[in-house]
């Protein structure tokens, strides 16, 4: 071989090496058709400039399709693999990519038919549906579309993706997304390769089927509408190292009593909201892998077992909302990689165990029953951000230089203890510089020197203490440009003259003796509460340009003039305004916005005139309208009965006048619960038609929320009503106070027999005024009622039969109309005096005249007065110990005296007994008078 020929052999040798080994490092050119099939699907996209996954994940996203153009191979765009022989697109990651747009059957997504792992999670499709072209991918083993705004259902085709080892569908909002129970079950019966699924906010609304893949490790399933029980078989896949069932309330279940088959992997444990109905278990102690365990308003009672000591791994314990009591174990606060604990709102008592374990971060037991003097163990957890101890029973005295050593400390809650908050060390007092939030309310505060170093503060409580006077300059000088919400209600503060220099998102000065003029806060301000104090003065136009405001609290002061009209304008944000019991004239505002928010308005105990403003159904987010107590002139305002979500209507005691006139609008008040009219001259028959639109009224929901107004802590709506012949003003408006009140005017004709189908009804009060017939027997129907009150008018007949199955009616008037007959026999009626009857000359029988012809009294029933099985021998001792208070010092005194013996124990044994005392004396009472008239015959 020549020197020509060997180097043509040489190079060609060479060159067969460099081709192999090319082949190993770089990929196929990705064929034409999927890097067309790429580019058109990006055509289809725009760019978003909101970042969802920094604002919730805090991982920032980047465009990954801007790499995406023909001068590189499709391989080596970003988000691109392509397996590495055919050049076939395999992969595609796009989560986190800021796009926007609509991916439907036609997209040339579907075109990428090898594709094995997909992700388009956390950008933006709104509009789009789970095409179910999706199913086509029969390689797919990976497929993640969550948290991107799809929404509709869920394609049956997904089940079809057999080789799936993670599902993730989730979504940011509940109900966007639903899976018909049946492919719920297909789902699991097909995908039998599964590891990851999760569901979570899919509106499922099934039963768990026991069928899962025993390769899963996670399963989350939470916020799905599942119901049922949960399968047992869940808690013993022998790989889970996941399970998230929280917040399907309709849910239940029972802990496995013996060891769990997951025990070895279990990591993660969430059923928030599942009913258990039971104990902790001890096996949920040798779940030793666990981190996290979260099982918060289960349900669950008892102690927590000494078996939780062997959670050595767990970082994060959430036991918070349920009825767990005892002590708590001093072993949990030794366990060695816990950094938060959350045993809010239980029963735990006792004295708080020591901290043995520095690895404590976040540390909540509010809402107990613990009580003693704070450990001073406490200062040893370096780490400690936040303490949260409010709502217990510790006691003794607390420097602050107790806190002084936790320079991590952001959150410090001691409200409501019988704690005492000194400041002895002047060198020493001061709290941490990096506290954010502090608590002090009910802590015998005061003066504020001990505030110096927080320079830092958001948040601060100082509500219910003993300031006096005026806050300092410094304080105010501390809190200018970091304090957002501001609460020092319930004190002693006569001045407030630094308010408007404070960036305040809320402030609560209510229950003062502020006295001057009525301070106006800054432009930032949402919630400015000042009522119940000593101002005077009118209300400042200048108030209008608070257009941050979402309530106006200014009631129970001295204030006057008339309303500026402008208030009515500034309805767009605003969402509570109250002025209840001041010294207003004049005229509403006539001017509401009609893109209002206002959901509470309450203007009662004023001197306000003129009629009500017809803009007012431009709110139509209106729940409660309190006008009572003014000077209105005006006829009914039927045409605020357009108002889909009205809860509560009181416009009492007004010159309100003329007859309720029919509306021929078909759906009136749908969700009215309170109306009072009472105190008015309206005159005519009663408003049928009214009351057949009453729907709210019309059913027993246990459910029904009160009307609410986001910020409960703070705001509570309130209105007066009458009811057993009282006038109490209800806070927060209980939906369980369903009551019509229309006495005091000049009604006329007969009771319309509608009113017996409003069945929720707890108060009827149509006293005063001129109605005439029989008492309609449909009015037995209202099983809840309490309190009726048919006094003071013209009504004739019997007294229907009915009524005695009213087993709540505690109060009775009747008095005062042309009623004859027997007066009914039934356990409620036994309990009424004279007075329910007066001036009723017909009637006869208990406890106006001997029995009734042959009529008697009935025998107890003992087979539905039994006491209820719940309490214990401790609480009727105690209670049989108020009896002879009672018979010496008269019913009322000694109940008053067992009410607060009792206050903390089961409210309905009270109302049981009581029933049960009445029900003895007044037998005890009809049998002496018996005897007396025996003894006088003789």
């Amino acid at each position: 071989m020549d020197y020509k020929q060997l180097s043509v052999v040489l190079l060609l040798v060479f060159l067969r090496h460099e081709l192999v080994f090319s082949s190993s490092i770089l990929p196929h050119l990705c064929p034409k058709h999927q890097s067309t099939a790429l580019l058109k699907f990006k055509q289809t996209l725009t760019i978003d400039t909101l970042d969802m996954c920094g604002l919730m994940l805090g991982q920032e996203s980047y465009p990954k399709t801007s790499s995406w153009n023909l001068s590189r191979d499709c391989c080596l765009w970003d988000g691109v693999k392509c397996d590495e022989m055919s050049g076939h697109v395999i992969e595609l990651d796009l989560g986190c990519s800021l796009l926007v747009g609509v991916i439907d059957s036609n997209s040339s997504l579907f075109q990428l038919s090898h594709l094995q792992r997909l992700n388009l999670s956390m950008n933006n499709f709104d509009g789009s549906q789970i095409s179910p072209k999706f199913g086509r991918f029969s390689s797919m083993t990976h497929l993640d579309l969550s948290r991107s705004y799809f929404s509709g259902q869920i394609p049956s085709e997904i089940s079809h993706l057999s080789k799936l080892h993670s599902l993730l569908l989730s979504t940011l909002y509940l109900n966007k997304l639903r899976l018909a129970s049946h492919d719920f079950k297909s789902l699991l019966r097909n995908l039998t390769q599964l590891r990851e699924l999760n569901l979570r906010s899919v509106n499922i609304s099934s039963t768990i089927p026991p069928i899962f893949s025993s390769h899963l490790t996670t399963l989350r399933l939470g916020w799905t509408g599942l119901y049922g029980i949960i399968p047992e078989s869940i808690f013993h896949l022998p790989n889970l190292e996941r399970l998230d069932l929280h917040h399907n309330d309709q849910l239940s279940g029972y802990f496995p009593k013996t060891k769990w088959s997951s025990s070895a992997s279990l990591i993660e444990l969430d059923l928030t909201d599942v009913n258990f109905s039971d104990t902790l278990p001890e096996s949920l102690g040798y779940l030793t892998s666990l981190q996290s365990l979260t099982l918060q308003n289960c349900n669950l009672r008892g102690p927590i077992p000494e078996s939780f000591s062997n959670l050595t791994r767990i970082e994060s314990l959430y036991l918070g909302v349920n009825s767990l009591n005892g002590t708590i174990p001093s072993s949990i606060f030794s366990l060695p990689s816990l950094s938060l604990i959350y045993l809010s709102h239980n029963q735990f008592s006792g004295q708080l165990e020591d901290f043995k374990s520095n690895s404590l971060v976040w540390i909540y037991l509010q809402d107990n029953q613990l009580q003693g003097h704070l450990p001073t163990s406490i200062q040893n957890l370096v780490n400690l951000k936040t303490l949260d101890l409010s709502s217990n029973n510790f006691s003794g005295s607390v420097d602050v230089s107790f806190f002084s050593n936790l320079k991590y400390l952001l959150d410090l809650v001691l409200s409501y203890n019988r704690i005492t908050l000194t400041n002895e060390d002047k060198v020493k007092s001061t709290l941490p510089e990096s506290l954010e939030k502090l608590g002090l309310a009910a802590c015998e505060v005061k003066k504020l020197e001990f505030l110096r170093s927080a320079k830092n503060l958001k948040e601060l409580d100082l509500s219910n203490n003993k300031i006096q006077g005026r806050i300092p300059d410094w304080a105010w000088s501390n809190w200018e440009f970091s304090v957002s919400t501001l609460n020092l209600s319930h004190n002693m503060l006569t001045s407030m003259d630094s308010i408007p220099l404070l960036s305040l998102d809320t402030i609560d000065l209510r229950s003062n003796f502020l006295e001057g003029s009525l301070p106006i806060p800054s432009n930032s301000t949402r919630y400015f509460f000042i009522s119940e104090n000593n101002l005077s003065g009118e209300i400042p136009s200048s108030l209008c340009n608070l257009m941050s405001l979402k309530m106006l609290v200014l009631g129970k002061n001295n204030l006057r003039g008339t309303i500026p009209q402008c208030l009515g304008n500034m309805s767009y944000d605003l969402e509570v305004l109250d002025m209840h019991h001041n010294n207003l004239s004049g005229t509403l505002p006539t001017t509401f916005s009609i893109e209002s928010s206002l959901r509470s308005l309450n203007l009662h105990g004023n001197k306000l005139q003129g009629k009500i403003p017809r803009t007012l159904v431009n709110c139509k987010r209106l729940q409660v309208l309190d006008l009572g107590d003014n000077h209105l002139n005006d006829t009914f305002p039927m045409w605020l009965g357009t108002l889909p979500e009205l809860q509560v209507l009181s416009l009492r005691s007004n010159k309100l006048h003329g007859s309720i006139q029919p509306s021929r609008i078909e759906s009136m008040f749908p969700q009215l619960r309170i109306i009072d009219l009472s105190y008015n001259t309206f005159s005519g028959n009663l408003p049928t038609s009214l009351f057949q639109h009453l729907k709210a009224m019309r059913t027993i929901d246990p459910l029904t929320k009160s009307p609410s107004n986001g910020r409960d802590g703070y705001y509570q709506d309130s209105v007066v009503v009458v009811t057993k012949g009282l006038e109490l003003e209800v806070v927060r408006i209980l939906f369980l106070y369903t009551t019509i009140d229309l006495s005091s005017n000049k009604f006329e004709g007969h009771i319309p027999s509608v009113l017996g189908d409003l069945i929720a009804l707890r108060v009827m009060n149509l006293s005063h005024n001129g109605l005439q017939g029989h008492i309609p027997s449909s009015l037995g129907n209202l099983s809840v009622v309490e309190s009726l009150d048919l006094s003071f008018n013209q009504l004739s007949g019997e007294i229907p039969e009915q009524f005695a199955s009213l087993t709540y009616l505690g109060f009775l008037r009747l008095s005062h109309n042309h009623l004859v007959g027997c007066i009914p026999i039934g356990r409620q009626f036994a309990t009424f005096q004279n007075n329910s009857y007066d001036g009723n000359d017909g009637l006869r029988g208990f406890p106006v005249s001997e029995d009734c012809g042959s009529r008697e009294m009935p025998k107890r029933n003992n087979t539905t007065q039994v006491l209820n099985q719940e309490s214990n021998s401790t609480f009727l001792s105690e209670f049989r110990k108020t009896i002879p208070m009672g018979y010496g010092s008269g019913l009322i005194i000694g109940l008053f005296i067992a009410y607060f013996m009792l206050s903390s124990r089961n409210s309905n044994w009270l109302s049981r007994i009581t029933e049960e005392l009445e029900y003895r004396i007044v037998m005890r009472r009809r049998k002496k008078k018996q005897q007396r008239g025996r003894q006088r015959r003789h």
